[in-house]
């Protein structure tokens, strides 16, 4: 090949550019609400420097790295986020033994129920409720969760993960019949905020469980999930969301102008006005009752004296 053949040639080779980071894409579109912005999320400080057992991470820029769209990018990532997680619980299951106690001065065999801690893969649960919805798993889990919420809930998991963490959800969206299946703190079937029909069912979610996936035993990722939690109580209001149960049920999260987060956390001044007026009626009441049984008492002794 001659030389001005080779020119030729790599003149008209194409140009190659880098592609532009999606996550600023998605953080600067205008379609997102203004409770989101600044474009990028605020820094965080990073959690103690304890040493970490590295987990296979999500590649976020490989995962949003081709999405154009924001809402497929949100869901995405925090599909990512569910399917990397260790979906595990500690269930209470009842054991009936035979022991032998002393009544009446004999020893006699008696049969007693005894309550054994089980730890628990409930992943099977949103597979069993996907299935009787007829819908994709990521459709069921994610597709179900309010879309406002779900953008805040990206931000913040995010900013996380930049912040060092390792954030991963246990649970998303769950509709009357996954409620009906779920162990320990619990609303009714039909009032919880993760998607329930008193609360407007599928596409209404407003609650995420969100736990770590940092260790190689159930009790490091506990610790690593306590430090996970802490960022979000000092950080997760920046991005509309927080924690409105606190140690009660820490995992799980809600967004900050929504009505659980209120009734439980929000409004101090207006919370213990409600306490105070509480108070204020029972004591009124116990008042009101016993003004009335002293005007029988003071009745009946009139009665008896005439």
């Amino acid at each position: 090949m001659s030389e001005q053949e080779a020119v030729a040639t790599a003149d008209a080779a194409p140009a190659v550019h880098e592609a532009e980071p999606v996550v600023e894409a998605a953080l600067t579109d205008p379609a997102l609400p203004a409770d989101i912005q600044p474009l990028q999320a605020p820094a965080a400080n990073t959690p103690d420097p304890e040493p970490r057992v590295v987990k296979p991470a999500v590649d976020s820029v490989e995962i949003l790295d081709e999405c154009w769209d924001v809402n497929a990018c949100v869901d995405r990532y925090l599909w990512a986020l569910y399917q990397r997680t260790p979906k595990e619980d500690t269930i209470k299951v009842p054991e009936q033994r035979q022991v032998t106690v002393k009544r009446k001065k004999k020893m006699v065999t008696v049969t007693r129920t005894f309550t054994r801690l089980v730890d628990e893969d409930f992943a099977w649960k949103d597979t069993k409720a996907a299935e009787r919805a007829g819908m994709p798993m990521m459709d069921y889990v994610m597709g179900g969760v309010d879309r406002s919420f779900k953008l805040k809930l990206f931000h913040a998991l995010l900013a996380a993960e930049q912040a060092g963490l390792s954030p991963g959800i246990t649970s998303a969206f769950r509709d009357d019949y996954r409620q009906s299946i779920a162990s320990g703190l619990k609303a009714a079937s039909n009032k919880s905020y993760h998607g329930g029909s008193f609360r407007g069912g599928y596409g209404h979610g407003l609650a995420a469980d969100i736990v770590s996936i940092d260790g190689a035993t159930r009790d490091d990722r506990w610790r690593s999930s306590e430090r996970l939690w802490k960022w979000v109580d000092a950080h997760g209001k920046e991005f509309g969301v927080a924690r409105p149960y606190l140690d009660f049920d820490p995992p799980h999260l809600a967004p900050i102008d929504g009505k659980e987060y209120a009734a439980h956390r929000g409004g101090g001044k207006t919370r213990q006005a409600a306490l105070d007026a509480k108070t204020r009626s029972r004591h009124a009441a116990r008042v009101g009752h016993a003004a009335a049984k002293r005007a029988k008492t003071a009745k009946s002794s009139k009665v008896r004296t005439i």
